[in-house]
This record gives C-alpha cells, structure tokens and sequence, in this order.
C-alpha cells in the first residue's frame, strides 16, 4: 500500500543491520516519509531503544533480535513483519563487516564471519523475503554492497569478494525478478560507521583509519535507499556507487 503525495508512505520496509550506521539512518529517514519499519539487529537493546524513538514521533514500528547468519532467524523476522503490516514492500539486506588483512595473516575465523554476514546473510534475506514478494506480484530488495564490490584492495581481498558476491547477486535478482521483483545495489565508499572497528590486523587496521579521514555522514547512503524506494514502480534503480567527494581509491 502507498499513498499518492507520497510514494514511501505506508511501505513496509524491513531493515537488517538496523541498530547503528548506515541501517539507523535509513530508519530514521524512512520514518520522516511515513514508512512502516521493521528493524533488525543482534543488539537489543539499542535496536529497541531506536524503535522506542521513532514510535513517538508517530511511526508504525516493531523491532527482532535478528542474526543474519541464522535462516531460521531470518524467515522468523518475515513472519513478524507479516505478522503487523500483513505485507512486505522492501528487504533492505544491510547487516554486514569488515575485519580487512592480508591474506597472508590467514585469519579464516574472520573470512568465514564476513561470508557468513555479507553473502550468507544477504542470500537468507532473499529466501526469507522473496516468496512473500511473488505471492505479492511486488517487493524491493536493497542490497548494501561496496566501492569494494567494484574494486580489489590490497589487505581487502575477501571483504572485497563478498562485495562482489552481492553485487552479483544483487543483478541476478534483477534479471530473475521479472516486472514484479526491484533490485538495488548501492556501493558506499567511506561512510562513517562501525564497520572500521572489526579490523583486528594493525597495518590494515592502519591504512582504513587513513582512508576514513575523508568519511561521510551515513545520511548519504540514507538519501540514496530513500530514492531507490520512492521511484514509480515501472522503475527499478539497479546501481548506485557514492562516495566522499575527496575519496580517490
């Protein structure tokens, strides 16, 4: 369901990754165009405390405790937005991390937790989501992919892999998706967030607090799902790349 003066208003949108960065400030912008909000991060008490604010600013909302990583998890987050909203209009799969290091540091653990939340994650998010969407004949996925999805950085390798995974995906949606299904994949650049505080190796660790000394705000990315969503539904933003205007890489 939307509304004529406003194309966002009354869309049920789920957000995962939703208690801090870039999924917060896609809540809060949502909230501002009148969106139904499903949020989902591990974080409780944040996720609710965010939930808690926008409801008293009049927007419909319900948070999950969510692991991205666990399907069973992920179809449940379905069901309860189904369950309030009795729809589902937009998946915004954004939950992800980023420990960078060589791959000569050899820190599987870590490469196995980025496949894991950036690929896995985005994958359970389409299972979860899609078939609710056909039963619709509509949806909207809106995959947070990477500048690193569209370039190898040295110390990024698999990071950057799993960027490019979900980029892939992100089209073979669209080809797939028919006239029913929208598919969206937006590549930050340097976005100031949390994502800088998993890297463990000091080098790596290093070279992105470099990179970050020309972050922006994650309003940008904000404003950029808000135009992906608010389009006619004829018309289907498939990629958007943004970065700080002073990022080189």
């Amino acid at each position: 369901m939307t509304n004529a003066s406003d194309p966002i208003k009354n869309k049920v949108v789920i957000i995962t990754g939703a208690s801090s960065g870039l999924g917060e400030a896609a809540a809060r912008h949502l909230s501002e165009r009148g969106a139904r909000l499903v949020l989902a991060a591990r974080r409780e008490d944040r996720l609710k405390a965010l939930t808690e604010d926008l409801k008293s600013k009049g927007t419909e909302a319900i948070w999950q405790v969510t692991d991205v990583t666990d399907r069973a998890q992920m179809k449940s987050l379905i069901s309860a937005a189904k369950d309030a909203f009795d729809r589902i209009d937009v998946m915004v799969n954004n939950a992800g991390l980023m420990p960078l290091a060589p791959l000569d540091a050899l820190k599987v653990d870590e490469w196995e937790q980025m496949v894991d939340v950036n690929l896995k994650g985005v994958l359970y998010g389409i299972e979860a989501a899609l078939p609710t969407m056909r039963e619709q004949h509509s949806g909207h996925f809106i995959n947070l992919s990477s500048v690193a999805g569209h370039k190898v950085f040295p110390g990024a390798a698999v990071y950057c892999a799993t960027k490019y995974a979900v980029k892939a995906l992100s089209e073979g949606l669209r080809m797939e998706g028919g006239d029913e299904i929208r598919s969206t994949n937006i590549s930050p650049g340097a976005i100031d967030t949390e994502l800088t505080s998993a890297i463990t190796d000091p080098d790596a660790k290093k070279s992105a607090d470099e990179l970050y000394k020309v972050a922006v705000d994650a309003d940008a990315v904000a404003r950029a799902i808000v135009y992906a969503i608010e389009q006619p539904a004829d018309v289907d933003i498939n990629e958007i790349i943004l970065r700080p205007t002073a990022q080189e890489l």
